[in-house]
């Protein structure tokens, strides 16, 4: 069920990057996104993403953290068949606050996020790819418990999917985010209840 970044590979390798004891640390180059139309009518596709090439269903888990300051500054896992499908989830900071944030492009964008009251000093994300499903769940660090993100539609004709990690920083250069306990395997369950 483990995965070694060492063995992923980058879409836009971020300006720095290093390994150590088993932890990702990176740092995101500038005005670096994740974004298909909706709202803002503009297209991004140079956010940072580490990925592997998965087939079928699958689940992934990461433990993460970063250093939140500037507007969209998020970090997270991904999964993507092409430049319009996709998904992005993980913390991203809003209106001064992180936020869960789900992102998930079938042509267009849409935004999902769960503020959160308390943030974590760091964050665990689940996310299981189940035929035409992405099911994502999240816990702090210090939590026993899943809970639920979401549950979205993704193309079921994508059999062959990259995932993996990934950073952005739209409104700056430098955002810090560490990643560890990285994991993708087979599901565990199709049981969300």
């Amino acid at each position: 069920m483990s995965s070694d970044f060492s063995a992923m590979s980058w879409l836009h390798e971020p300006p720095h990057s290093e390994m150590r004891d088993g932890t990702l640390t990176l740092r995101t180059a500038l005005h670096t996104d994740f974004w298909q139309n909706t709202y803002y009518g503009f297209e991004h596709d140079n956010g940072h993403f580490l990925h592997e090439t998965r087939r079928g269903d699958f689940m992934m888990e990461v433990r993460f953290s970063g250093q939140y300051e500037a507007l969209y500054d998020q970090a997270g896992l991904m999964i993507r068949a092409d430049a319009r499908h996709w998904m992005k989830c993980g913390i991203e900071l809003t209106d001064d606050h992180q936020h869960v944030s789900v992102v998930v492009t079938n042509r267009h964008s849409d935004w999902s996020a769960i503020r959160l009251p308390t943030p974590p000093q760091a964050m665990r994300l689940r996310v299981t790819r189940m035929f035409d499903a992405l099911f994502i769940q999240y816990r702090g660090d210090d939590a026993d418990n899943w809970t639920m993100a979401r549950l979205a539609y993704f193309p079921p004709e994508f059999e062959t999917l990259q995932a993996g990690i990934m950073a952005c920083s739209p409104q700056r250069e430098g955002f810090e985010a560490r990643f560890s306990e990285f994991s993708i395997g087979e599901p565990k369950s199709r049981d969300i209840h």
